[in-house]
């Protein structure tokens, strides 16, 4: 297939990081990432097949050609971060899918990863949303232990394997510029929430494979590491980093907590978000936001739905174990 590149958003950042807006969703929802060192490239994360005329279009307004991308890295296979990988890597002759070893399979073969996003989102939804996924071939994916390295130009990333969102995630770390790719694991901070204090931090708690106990222990594995800047894909970059890991650790909790209150209830899904949506208003009301309690809501709208269904997914599984 032959793209025409658009024109796409840029927000450039310190020590050769660029994101790009994918236009998922709206604009300043989901940022790609492009990382150049000594003309070398790497991609963390891409969006969906949507967003695969931005990042080609990135490329070609940076002046990289498209032979120099080494790395498309997937931190895990949701389709808002990884949907449009196998098309992106159609495009990029040299390029390796970087894939944790439980979600490289369901980049080769994407049925069941279909199955379940269609399950989430509905079929007409997920088709609006994602439409063919494209395989990527078993030759081009690379699967990456926890605490394997890579060479990109002249830095050295790792990544870090990081349950709690996900069990199939890990983090990219740029150990030379104190940088963290967090894919979702260091949770959403959306830029028309950040105030004088700075950015407004929630975690993504969404179906099938939300783990509170991992995913605080995952949010100490990065501070652990002293990073000055993580780049989320739910958008870009963000510093005060011990400042958002405290509150992501509390929300977790307090999540955690609002669904166990509400577990037996007949109208626990409603009941759920309502007391999300008042927890964020406290917080955000805290943090000085200045927005009205119905621009809040319709900001944090989708993550309300989905947090919502991956709690109740969270409460269905610790049913089934006891």
């Amino acid at each position: 297939m032959q793209y025409v590149s658009p024109q796409p958003t840029l927000h450039r950042h310190p020590h050769g990081i660029t994101a790009v807006d994918t236009g998922y969703l709206h604009p300043g929802h989901a940022a790609a990432h492009l990382i150049v060192d000594s003309g070398r490239a790497a991609f963390v994360d891409v969006g969906p097949n949507s967003a695969v005329p931005n990042l080609l279009g990135a490329l070609a307004e940076l002046g990289i050609a498209r032979a120099a991308v080494d790395y498309v890295l997937l931190t895990h296979v949701h389709l808002d971060h990884a949907g449009g990988a196998g098309a992106l890597l159609r495009e990029l002759p040299g390029a390796r899918a970087l894939l944790h070893p439980r979600g490289a399979p369901h980049m080769i073969d994407p049925t069941r990863l279909i199955a379940g996003s269609q399950a989430v989102y509905g079929e007409a939804r997920f088709r609006r949303l994602y439409g063919e996924l494209v395989p990527i071939p078993q030759a081009r994916v690379q699967v990456v232990e926890d605490g394997e390295r890579v060479q990109l130009g002249g830095r050295t990333l790792e990544l870090i394997h990081t349950e709690g969102h996900a069990r199939h995630h890990y983090v990219v770390v740029d150990a030379a510029h104190a940088s963290v790719f967090s894919g979702d694991t260091f949770g959403i901070s959306y830029r028309a929430l950040d105030t004088e204090n700075g950015a407004f931090i929630t975690p993504s708690t969404v179906p099938t494979q939300f783990d509170p106990q991992a995913h605080i222990a995952s949010v100490d594995r990065i501070l652990k590491l002293g990073p000055e800047s993580v780049y989320l894909m739910h958008f870009s970059r963000v510093t005060g980093v011990p400042r958002l890991g405290a509150a992501l650790k509390e929300q977790i909790g307090e999540l955690a907590a609002i669904a166990l209150a509400h577990a037996g209830h007949p109208e626990r899904a409603s009941r759920i978000r309502a007391d999300m949506l008042a927890l964020w208003l406290r917080r955000a009301r805290a943090h000085g936001c200045r927005l009205s309690a119905g621009e809040i809501e319709r900001a944090l709208a989708g993550d309300l739905t989905l947090n919502t269904q991956g709690l109740i997914a969270w409460l269905t599984r610790g049913r089934e174990r006891s």
